[in-house]
Parts: C-alpha cells; structure tokens; sequence
C-alpha cells in the first residue's frame, strides 16, 4: 500500500533574503515573457511554435 505524506512549511526570509528572492522572481518572468513573446512571433510568421531547445540554446545568448 502506497502512503503519501504532505509537509507544510512557511519560511521567514530577512530583507536581504526577501530582495533576493524579488530579484530571481523578477529575472524569471523576464526570461518567460521574452521566450513566450518570441514564440507567438514566431507561431504567427510560419504556424509553428519555437522548440524548448531552440529556446534553450537563446538563454546564454540573451
């Protein structure tokens, strides 16, 4: 028989933390807007979307 168990937690990050954590959010949605925003691009001009690892090879490129 299979039992899953569930752990609850909230964390309590300083400033420093909690800026830092802003930070790495914010640089995420940049990078997903930027990817979603160039697949619709792309859908648009040929009906087919970008692949993760076209997107992929882009991230050190952008």
């Amino acid at each position: 028989m299979l039992v899953s168990k569930a752990y609850k937690l909230r964390i309590y990050p300083n400033s420093k933390q909690r800026k830092l954590i802003a930070k790495t959010i914010g640089c995420s949605r940049f990078v997903f807007n930027h990817f979603l925003n160039a697949w619709n691009s792309e859908y648009r001009q040929t009906g087919k979307g970008l692949t993760y690892n076209s997107c992929s090879a882009q991230i050190c490129q952008v």
